[in-house]
């Protein structure tokens, strides 16, 4: 049995951004996501060792977030990584990460890369 494990609105100042300014004053960045797992054994067995602890998964995607990157692609890409390696029960993962009030000269709330692993 498999069930889908959600992560929602996860925050972080970061300093992710291809400008200079970006890079130098951060940002705002919220992630949200969806993990798929199966949990039969922790359905039986009531133990956390058969599932992923969420305090662990908020650990790595803290730990990848602190890493400045030019892409927020490429952050997901990394998150996402880290999580299947960390936590071999995940069989899928599912990221949105946007970065809060871009840059760029309009009224925009957020832009965002959503990756499908």
């Amino acid at each position: 049995m498999t069930t889908q494990i959600e992560l929602k609105s996860m925050k972080f100042y970061a300093y992710h951004g291809v400008g200079p300014q970006e890079q130098q004053v951060g940002n705002l960045f919220i992630i949200d996501l969806l993990l798929t797992v199966n949990v039969i054994q922790a359905i039986e067995s009531d133990s956390l060792d058969d599932t992923v602890n969420y305090a662990e998964v908020y650990d790595v995607v803290k730990s990848e977030m602190e890493q400045p990157s030019k892409l927020i692609e490429h952050v997901a890409g990394r998150i996402v990584k880290a999580l299947k390696i960390r936590f071999p029960k995940i069989e899928h993962v599912q990221i949105k990460l946007a970065k809060l009030n871009p840059p760029f000269g309009g009224d925009i709330q957020s832009a965002a890369v959503l990756l499908n692993d």
